[in-house]
């Protein structure tokens, strides 16, 4: 997901020949434009998704494909594993003040960017504190929300000095991407978020070859990579225009790889010799949501708002009979045949003990719905199947959006429509592509309903933030939700360094937004991904979480010889 990160989750795309098939143009030689050297190709992975980054500018980008491409360019100074930890990457060592302020990273050595200038402490002093200039940037802003000065004594040693001590630093560092600064201390002032990056000169064990947006991504090996230099010489990311292309390019060899399939595909897919499953939790813990606009007048974005919604989403008691008319069970059997379990909150399961299993969710039931409905005056006065609102000015008639590149969104949104037509509300199905829906969703709402998701962090923080009225006006917030209760508590997480108190407060936290039914959670699914077993091997598959498109995998694997 495509998600939002919407999306920091973990997405791929591959190549873009047999066109015809794919619905985009041809894709250039996988040994590069003009060669068609067989045994060349054989060392590129190609793999497929049906997405694609909406900016390779990381100070912007917003969905999952761009995170994953950013994983891939770029370095930061801790690598996140698949089995959550964190492992120092531009650190060698570091240490922390007894007083938990000032952290002192000591860099390894051998760090070049891909135009061959050396990374130096001062392409991180500069990275981190260009994130923090630049309030607009959606994400990469708020990991450095508590740093209060960020030094470079030398070359080789880095001093982060922070306001508070705060419990979750590695996981604040883990995407804040090392940029050169020779290049981007031109933008430092003005043209930030508008710098196209179409070089995207970063230091990682890939370096950006080709690129074209909505089509496809061709990424060069870096075999020099002091840590993590890959054994194929390079990938490339296609994107397809729907699930059924993507699983009909893996069957007849056109990609190696593809990180999201239909549910409906899996039993065919389990038959076939040439090409492996693997089932399981998400490495990026990732999350549904049924999104409704609850944006008031008052806290409308002066400048970018519309702020479009329907006034009923406005109601809890509405938002309350649309949770009770929500089958969860039927979605996850129908959508995912399954592979997934009942949502809760916007913290999803595979985040561990931050993930508050205890509340009750809101039981499907019809008759209950239409009763609070009833009750809050929202009545079919005209008897036409859809209710008024209760001073009549318009019925429940409800637009409902999705990302046109979505594998569950569409079944989903049918499966919607007729729940919530048993209750007396209307939606208007409308798929959009995921630039024209960021645009309409955030700070924009020019919306009503949106079926989205978000990728998660190894630590609650960012997803908590996202339910901030601060973040509002940001476009981080994609439901104007505000409660001060929560705004308080998220403040207190922040810096509360012990792990039982923090965990209460998060616990508490998601009991408030459970309860004003800020979102409705329709599942947790597993990631389902598929890769060929004769073209590469060494695919990652037995580390817990699934995630065949990060560095984990691309770095090891090789082709069968």
């Amino acid at each position: 997901m495509s998600s939002r990160l919407k999306v920091i989750a973990l997405l791929f795309l591959a190549t873009l020949w047999m066109a015809a098939c794919a619905g985009g143009a041809p894709a250039p030689s996988a040994a590069g434009e003009g060669e068609t050297s067989v045994s060349a190709a054989a060392t590129v992975a190609r793999i497929g998704w049906g997405g694609s980054p909406d900016s390779l500018n990381p100070g912007v980008g917003v969905l999952a494909e761009a995170y994953t491409l950013y994983g891939l360019v770029y370095d930061a100074m801790f690598a996140l594993e698949l089995d959550g930890s964190y492992m120092p990457n531009l650190a060698e060592s570091y240490t922390i003040s007894d007083d938990g302020l000032v952290w002192t990273f000591k860099l390894r050595d051998g760090f070049t960017f891909h135009d061959d200038e050396p990374l130096t402490a001062e392409d991180i002093v500069f990275s981190y504190n260009f994130y923090k200039a630049h309030e607009e940037f959606p994400f990469l802003n708020v990991y450095t929300a508590y740093f209060d000065a960020v030094e470079a004594p030398d070359a080789n040693t880095v001093v982060i000095t922070l306001t508070e001590p705060i419990p979750n630093m590695e996981s604040q560092l883990v995407f804040l991407y090392t940029l050169p600064k020779h290049i981007w201390e031109a933008y430092a002032e003005e043209g930030a978020a508008d710098f196209a990056n179409e070089q995207m000169i970063g230091s990682g064990p890939f370096k950006l070859a080709e690129y074209a947006q909505n089509q496809f991504v061709r990424l060069d090996a870096v075999k020099t990579h002091p840590l993590s230099a890959p054994k194929v010489d390079g990938v490339i990311f296609q994107t397809f225009d729907n699930q059924d292309s993507l699983v009909q390019a893996l069957r007849t060899g056109q990609v190696d790889m593809i990180t999201e399939l239909p549910a409906t595909a899996v039993p065919s897919l389990r038959n076939d010799a040439t090409i492996t499953l693997v089932i399981g939790p998400p490495a990026a813990p990732d999350v549904a949501d049924i999104i409704f606009n609850q944006v008031t007048p008052e806290n409308c974005p002066p400048e970018d708002g519309i702020c479009s919604g329907h006034p009923a989403l406005l109601d809890r008691d509405v938002r309350l009979a649309l949770a009770h008319a929500t089958d969860k069970q039927q979605i996850i059997d129908v959508v995912l045949l399954g592979l997934g379990n009942p949502g809760l909150t916007l913290i999803p399961d595979s985040l561990g003990v931050w993930y508050n299993d205890t509340l009750a969710d809101y039981a499907f039931d019809l008759a209950k719905a239409n009763q609070i409905l009833d009750d809050a005056g929202y009545l079919d006065v005209n008897g036409d199947g859809v209710r008024e609102m209760p001073d009549g000015s318009r019925d429940l008639t409800f637009r409902l959006n999705w990302a046109s590149d979505s594998v569950n969104s569409p079944r989903m949104a049918e499966l919607l429509n007729g729940m919530w037509a048993q209750i007396g509300v209307k939606t208007e199905l409308q798929a959009l592509d995921a630039d024209t829906l960021t645009a309409a969703c955030c700070p924009a709402f020019d919306f009503d309903i949106i079926l989205w998701g978000w990728g998660s962090d190894p630590d609650p923080a960012f997803l908590l933030s996202v339910m901030t009225t601060k973040e509002i006006a940001t476009g981080t917030s994609e439901t104007g939700y505000s409660n001060p209760a929560f705004d308080a508590l998220f403040a207190q997480q922040a810096v509360e360094l012990d792990h039982d108190k923090r965990r209460e407060m998060i616990w508490e936290m998601q009991r408030i937004v459970h309860d004003d039914i800020a979102y409705i959670i329709p599942f947790y699914a597993s990631n389902v991904q598929a890769f060929r077993n004769d073209r590469f091997t060494g695919w990652i598959t037995d580390a817990g979480k699934v995630e065949l498109s990060d560095l984990s995998s691309l770095r090891v694997i090789q082709p069968i010889q």
